[in-house]
């Protein structure tokens, strides 16, 4: 054929061998070959998936190069300087010395000698399964991290070994690098030294308090015996204080016993959990109170009193750690004035301590005196009386938190009705002279909650008296009622406010707030009425005014002083005060010979007896206090010193007096600065001095918040 007539048609395939149809249709050579189809996409959940898991591996391939560097570079260190405490050094505000603190106590102890439900106590408070899991507790390790970085403070959740590195190897500052120490060289321990060994290095290095080290120590300074005499009880209660040392004993801080008790009760709880004790063995204990204190002799006399008060001042605001300033080495400046100190304890030894006879008045045998005096300008605290002796009376009277503070409450119901401008049932503004219904027993109006009527003082009625009348006379009645006017938890605000503690005991939001149920202490009641006399400015109380270590300094809290409340509803206060002091129930405080505001109080059944003044230049507060010296029971005070009835206005109001003058001696004297709410000018203080008035104080408006004036009532002749 010719060429010209061939089809320009592919030939067709051969033909299969077997016959059979291929299935598919032939590919045409003449076209180009079809593109592969594109590969879906993954989706993005699926892409991020992929590169948090590249992301995870290469944590983990850093994380695990850290932990081999950190293993390879960390040695176990010699024992820290801590091992081998040294004396911390205290001086008066002038540089001279007020007190070396003593040595160390320590005894080290083999384990054998260390009875075994001491042991298992110890391992219920601290580490339950010591000895079945590691050396250390990663989870733990990363909150007490995060913890750290966040500025929340130190929870302990480190095992026993760890706490025995810390101890002994490194120190208590609470930084990522210790840390991090501390978790190497405690899996390195591990390796090294059996359970047995950790946890006997632990019970020989740890602090419990009362100077302290060791178990052994700790059982002598508590019980006054051999560790190897300690019953369950006792070694549950020795367990308990490594939580918090200074703050679990109890004959230090008697007003912590409840929490003490659950703590305790915590131990023996984690012991029937593990099996160590049967629910009757843990029924049948009961709390082992321990034996007094009994302090170094160079802590004798008020020593010992400042100096305690000066430690729970430096590890209550976290300036250091309480097992580090056991260590010693750090020299403290103190805000105590050794003169004034002196003036302070002189006036308690006139007016009180030589006066006591025990054998001519048996209940002279109850009384405690505490005072302390801060300068409201600074918040610095000048003087501190804590007890006698401190080498006989263990307990700070001037920190302690146990005795009602009576009337000397009042005035801070005072100050929260002119600051929030509160009004009476009748809708009338509280001012001094609003009068309100001084029945004995009347039962307070407008409270929901259960009926309460106070009884005055010796049942006295007073009918129809004015506010400022009924605080120079401390009419119960009155301030039930006011207390219910203004909002009991406005009146708690305001006294927290003014200075004391949110968690001072018994501090409840009730008509009772007014008669002062709640147990502040005699320098948590100084701190608060040193707030009204600056003019409702608070800087916080103060008595460390340097402290370093090695010669580096440590950061001190701020002193700067804040508005806490306003300078009307303060000043106001100040005035009814004063009139307290000229015509009221604190006369004695007359006898400073100067310008003097101040209120006095009596706790239920007379078991203690205040008085809280100032002048411009310092507050004061005293307090006598009724305390079994054998059982530690609060007692009456009828019949001290001769008296049948030790008052506010009696021994406390004459020791102000005497200290305050003597204190302010080579101080000009100076009048009160008041700027009162409208209509609260009281005829019977002596009038301000003229002069310029002063600027308002930044951050209050000067109003008062007292509502549009007074109430038309009048103030009757006394």
């Amino acid at each position: 054929m010719s060429p010209s007539l061939r089809s320009s048609s592919p030939a067709p395939p051969p033909p299969d061998p077997g016959g059979a149809d291929p299935g598919w249709e032939p590919r045409d050579p003449t076209l180009a070959a079809p593109r592969a189809a594109a590969r879906p996409r993954a989706s993005l959940p699926r892409r991020l998936l992929r590169a948090a898991a590249w992301l995870t591996l290469l944590g983990a391939l850093l994380l695990g190069g850290a932990f081999v560097a950190g293993y390879l570079l960390v040695d176990i260190p010699a024992a820290n300087a801590a091992a081998v405490a040294q004396s911390n050094l205290y001086l008066y505000r002038d540089g001279t010395v007020l007190a070396r603190d003593g040595e160390v106590n320590r005894e080290n102890v083999r384990l054998d000698r260390i009875p075994l439900s001491v042991r298992q106590a110890v391992l219920a408070a601290e580490d339950r399964d010591f000895h079945t899991s590691r050396a250390v507790d990663p989870k733990a390790m990363v909150r007490a991290a995060w913890n750290t970085l966040n500025g929340k403070g130190r929870q302990s959740g480190s095992t026993i070994t760890q706490q025995y590195v810390k101890n002994y190897y490194l120190g208590q500052e609470q930084t990522l690098t210790r840390k991090a120490k501390e978790f190497f060289i405690a899996i390195k321990l591990e390796r090294e030294k059996t359970k047995d060994e950790i946890l006997q290095g632990y019970l020989n290095t740890s602090y419990f308090g009362r100077n302290a080290y060791g178990v052994q120590a700790a059982a002598h300074a508590y019980y006054g015996k051999d560790v190897e005499r300690l019953g369950p009880a006792e070694g549950a209660y020795l367990a308990a204080l490594l939580k918090a040392p200074s703050a679990y004993d109890v004959t230090t801080h008697p007003e912590n016993r409840p929490a003490v008790l659950a703590r305790w009760g915590y131990v023996l709880d984690g012991m029937v959990g593990e099996g160590w004790l049967t629910p009757g063995e843990r029924a049948a204990l009961r709390f082992p109170d321990p034996q007094t204190a009994r302090p170094a002799t160079g802590l004798s006399g008020q020593r010992g009193y400042l100096v305690q008060a000066v430690e729970e001042y430096l590890t209550g605001r976290g300036i250091v750690d309480e097992k580090t300033l056991a260590g010693g080495g750090f020299r403290i400046v103190t805000t105590i004035d050794p003169a004034r100190q002196a003036a302070l304890v002189r006036a308690v030894e006139d007016r009180v301590t030589h006066r006591l006879d025990p054998a001519a008045h048996p209940t002279d045998r109850y009384v405690r005196a505490g005072a302390a005096a801060v300068e409201p300008a600074t918040g610095r605290v000048v003087a501190l009386y804590g007890g006698v002796d401190y080498t006989e009376q263990y307990v700070n009277n001037a920190t302690r938190r146990d005795y009602q503070v009576g009337s000397t409450f009042k005035p801070f119901v005072l100050t929260a009705a002119v600051q929030s401008g509160a009004r009476t049932q009748y809708g009338e503004p509280i001012t001094p002279y609003t009068l309100y219904d001084g029945t004995d027993r009347r039962p307070v109006e407008g409270w929901p909650g259960a009926p309460y009527d106070p009884a005055n003082e010796d049942g006295e009625s007073y009918g129809e008296i004015p506010v400022g009348t009924a605080t120079d006379l401390s009419v119960n009645a009155v301030y039930a009622q006011m207390a219910v006017d203004v909002g009991p938890a406005r009146v708690r605000r305001t006294a927290v406010a003014l200075g004391l503690p949110p968690t001072t005991p018994d501090l409840t939001a009730s008509p009772s707030i007014a008669l002062g149920p709640a147990t502040a202490s005699v320098l948590d009641m100084a701190q608060a009425y040193a707030t009204l006399a600056a003019h409702g400015r608070r800087g916080d109380h103060t008595l460390v005014a340097a402290v370093s270590r090695d010669g580096d300094p440590l950061p001190l809290p701020s002193a700067e002083p804040r508005q806490a409340v306003g300078r009307e509803a303060a000043d106001t206060t100040t005035a009814v005060l004063r009139s307290v002091v000229e015509s009221g129930t604190g006369t004695a405080a007359l006898d400073a010979g100067r310008p003097a505001a101040g209120k006095t109080g009596t706790a239920e059944d007379d078991k203690a007896a205040w008085f809280a003044g100032y002048t411009p230049e310092l507050a004061t507060v005293v307090a006598l206090m009724g305390q079994d010296p054998e059982t530690g029971a609060h007692e009456p005070l009828y019949g001290a010193l001769g008296l049948p009835r030790v008052n506010g206005g009696g021994p406390p109001a004459e020791i102000w007096a005497r200290f305050t003058r003597e204190a302010l001696a080579d101080t000009p004297v100076r009048d009160f600065d008041l700027r009162l709410m409208p209509g609260a000018e009281l005829p019977e203080v002596p009038p301000v001095p003229d002069g310029p008035e002063g600027e308002e104080d930044e951050g209050w408006d000067g109003t008062g918040e007292a509502g549009p004036g007074p109430a038309k009532t009048r103030r009757p002749a006394r």
